[in-house]
Order: structure tokens, then sequence, then C-alpha cells
């Protein structure tokens, strides 16, 4: 989901910006929070076996040693869990690790009333799935430690993308007949007057804008402890299949609210932005909240199976 234009205004510099990154890195890291926290309380040895693979890391010991000695020891265990969900992102000009295509998958979305001549594409064949699929067998089947390891950060990743709804279609209009590319082509203003956007960078930053270690951790455990996103309230909880997380919720959520059933109005040009409607800021980080709590739970699940 490869592009998106950030506006002067936004970043201080124009031009072709990185791909996106699902939610933003900061986000990555409260999914990861949330997961320990969820670990700690649940299956504590499921921690102390997650850390010892990841310290068998690439990345470890030539940087993440020297960032997990800035906190307090009792708190190197969970920033390590913040560093290795957010990794897949940091190494996005490293071309040993990254595969830009794993990061998402274009579902295509073509709205009600479209015409005949608006021909939606499927998917590419690399894409999120695949990659999960690839990243779980290669954590059972793979006899290095370090090979292990990758394939347990890019799970920590994986499951934080999949849960953002535009991380999962494309939508197809009349105003993009090849896709707009998960939003990253799809331009807006939050509010009157506020720099123009991309959808998808607005998805992104929902959750937390500063990757601060004890901001992470504060917006973690506020959302953790809401009642209505304790574990017994959160029914999607029972769905354990990656790919309908994706599609079944994921794609759902991006067509009904990203989107707003296909009638919310974008640019497809940076130079200008439809201000979001009325109700659509909060309605849309309600979502992305829940959106990021399921995310935590459901990495804590993953991880504690590895346990089984």
């Amino acid at each position: 989901m490869p592009r998106r234009w950030v506006i002067l205004g936004l970043f201080f510099w124009n031009g072709l910006a990185p791909p996106a990154d699902a939610w933003n890195k900061a986000g990555h890291m409260v999914s990861a929070a949330i997961a320990y926290a969820v670990l700690r309380d649940d299956a504590p040895a499921a921690i102390a076996g997650t850390v010892a693979l990841l310290q068998s890391h690439p990345d470890y010991e030539p940087f993440w040693r020297k960032r997990l000695e800035e906190v307090a020891e009792e708190d190197r265990d969970l920033l390590l869990f913040m560093l290795a969900a957010r990794w897949a992102d940091d190494i996005r000009a490293n071309p040993t690790f990254h595969h830009g295509e794993w990061h998402y998958i274009n579902f295509p979305f073509k709205p009600v009333g479209q015409p005949e001549s608006v021909r939606p594409k499927p998917p590419a064949e690399i894409n999120i799935l695949r990659a999960y699929a690839l990243n779980s067998e290669q954590l059972k089947r793979a006899t290095q430690p370090a090979e292990r390891a990758v394939a347990l950060a890019w799970i920590f990743h994986l499951i934080g993308d999949v849960h953002q709804p535009l991380h999962t279609t494309s939508l197809f209009t009349e105003q993009y007949p090849e896709g707009d590319r998960g939003g990253n082509w799809f331009y807006i203003r939050v509010r009157p007057g506020a720099a123009v956007i991309s959808l998808h960078a607005f998805w992104d930053d929902l959750i937390i804008g500063r990757d601060d270690f004890q901001a992470v951790r504060n917006r973690a455990t506020e959302l953790r402890l809401r009642r209505e996103f304790r574990r017994e309230n959160l029914s999607e909880l029972a769905e354990t299949d990656f790919e309908k997380w994706a599609k079944g919720e994921s794609f759902r959520l991006a067509c009904e609210v990203a989107y707003w059933n296909g009638t919310l109005e974008g640019s497809a040009t940076p130079a200008n932005g439809p201000v979001l409607p009325p109700g659509y800021v909060n309605l849309a980080k309600g979502v992305a909240e829940r959106r990021i709590v399921l995310a935590g739970y459901r990495l804590a699940d993953v991880l504690a199976r590895l346990r089984d």
C-alpha cells in the first residue's frame, strides 16, 4: 500500500512519502503493550519464552539492547515487546528484511451505484495473509533461533497491521479507477483549515501520536482497563482465524466506517481535501481503539499458544 503524500504543514516537507504504516509505530507499540499486560496476568511463562526468542533476533545486540538499557530493568521485557512490534516498520530501508507487500491486502471495495466501467482488481498474490502464513510456518519449522525470532517479530507486526481497516482494502470508483491503495491516494481534511492528509494517514494516527515509552504504556493501560474492552466484552475474540480478522472484520469496517459506506468525499490529489463529515472522527476513533485492543489480546493469545 505503497504511497502517501504528506503536505508541507504536516511534516514540513513535500514530495513522495515513505509507504504508510498500519497504525503509526507508536500504535504498534500499544498493541504489544496490551499483549504484554494480558500475558503478565494470564500466562507469564509465555513472556519468558517470547523474550528468550527475541533475544536471538539479529537486531537485538546492535540496536535493541541499547534501547532496553534506557528503561528500568523491570520494564525491559515490556519495551522489548514494543520494539518487536514496530520492527517491521523500522527496517523499511533494509532490503534484507523489508517486504512492503506483506503489510496489507487490497480486497476491492466498489460502492453501490458505481458504473459498470469501474472494474475492481483482485488482491495481489503477495499480501498480509500469505505473509502471516509464511512467518507462522517459519516460527514452527526454522531450526535457527535468529530465523524464528525474525518470524516472531513479523507476527507481532502483522497482527497489528491486519486490525487497521485500511490495510485490507482498496476503493474502486470513477474517481479511483485503479484503486485508492487503502486510502493512501484519498485526501481529506480533519476540520476546516486543517492540513490535507491522506485518509490512511488519518487512521494510522488515531491511537497515539508519541512513541515515548511511558506515553505508550499509559495509553495501553488506559485502553485495556476500560469496561468495554475487557476480554468478556470483546465478542470478536471468539474468532481466531487470521483471514477472517482481515476480511470479516477489518474489510467490513473499512467499507462501512472508513469509507462511510462508500459516500465519503475525498480528493484524488493532495492539493485539496474535503472536510470529514460530522461524527466521523469520533466514530473512527472508537473503531480504531477497539481494533488495537483486539490486536493486543489476539497477539497475547497467539504467544500463549506457542507454549502449548
